[in-house]
């Protein structure tokens, strides 16, 4: 169970603030976020094979998706605005109908990017809806999740530790 002393975006009086990151050491972080779209498998060759009027599904899905994490703070209300030292947006064909999408995020700075990292697979599993609706409707985004994240006061996390 998690506790709610650990729940730092509220304020005294229970509302919401912007958690003050100025006294916080500055390290390097990084993290890793995935998500999946799943489609009919006529929509993933018409992906794989370049053959939408749209265009290039996969390189504008990815550069959306560097877009939002830079914009995240924008999306996220308490969010701090960061500067991002990388971010790259990988994907992988899952079985004949599926598209892994992963962002890896990565900054020197007091605060991590685990937002950032979840904002981009995000964004771009978004764009491959958008520019695939015409071809498929019921494509379905999720699960999305954090895979890592480096740096920072509470340490590292990596999501295979904490499956039992």
């Amino acid at each position: 169970m998690v506790s709610s002393d650990k729940l730092t975006h509220f304020n005294e009086q229970g509302r919401a603030r912007m958690v003050d990151i100025s006294g916080k050491t500055t390290t390097r972080r990084t993290a890793v976020a995935r998500t999946t779209v799943t489609m009919l498998p006529d929509t993933l060759r018409i992906i794989r094979e370049g053959g939408l009027a749209k265009g290039d599904v996969l390189a504008v899905s990815q550069v959306a998706g560097i877009m939002a994490a830079k914009k995240t703070s924008d999306w996220i209300p308490m969010c701090h605005p960061l500067a991002l030292s990388g971010v790259d947006i990988r994907f992988e064909e899952q079985g004949d109908n599926a598209l892994v999408i992963e962002a890896e995020v990565r900054t020197t700075g007091p605060t991590g990017v685990e937002m950032e990292a979840l904002t981009a697979v995000s964004a771009a599993a978004l764009t491959v809806y958008d520019m695939c609706k015409a071809l498929q409707k019921d494509m379905v985004i999720g699960p999305t999740m954090l895979l890592t994240k480096t740096g920072g006061k509470n340490g590292d996390f990596n999501r295979n530790d904490t499956i039992s």
